[in-house]
């Protein structure tokens, strides 16, 4: 018997699994994982990335986990609140992240990255709110 240990969206949950001989099929209990409420936005605009304000800049997170599709803006300009920053690719939706400050940007993704909720995206130098 193997065991491992498996991390789904942070839950960690310890499995156990017997190796057999071919043809000798084995039923294991499986371990579920929670279940995450869909977020659903009222507003027709691309939501706007939660800030968190901590050391130098505020932090642009993904909302959700998902794909970034492609990075709107490049490094070092100038944002303005609102502008989208990220296309996030998440339930084969594009999602646009949009800065949630005015000014300098410093990107901290790429395209094709996976990011899960709460990650950081970008960071804004020297916004105002």
């Amino acid at each position: 018997m193997k065991c491992y240990s498996v991390t789904v969206n942070g839950k960690k949950y310890e499995i156990s699994v017997e190796e057999t001989t071919l043809g000798n099929a084995v039923s294991l209990p499986v371990a579920t994982a929670p279940v995450v409420p869909e977020v659903k936005n009222p507003s027709p605009v691309a939501p706007v990335a939660k800030q968190i304000a901590v050391g130098e800049g505020i932090k642009v997170t993904a909302p959700m986990p998902g794909t970034v599709l492609s990075v709107k803006v490049s490094e070092g300009a100038s944002v303005k609140v609102g502008q989208p920053v990220v296309v996030l690719e998440a339930m084969k939706m594009e999602n646009e992240i949009a800065a949630n400050a005015d000014g300098v940007v410093h990107i901290c993704v790429n395209s094709g990255d996976k990011v899960n909720t709460g990650d950081i995206l970008a960071t804004i130098i020297g916004g105002n709110k």
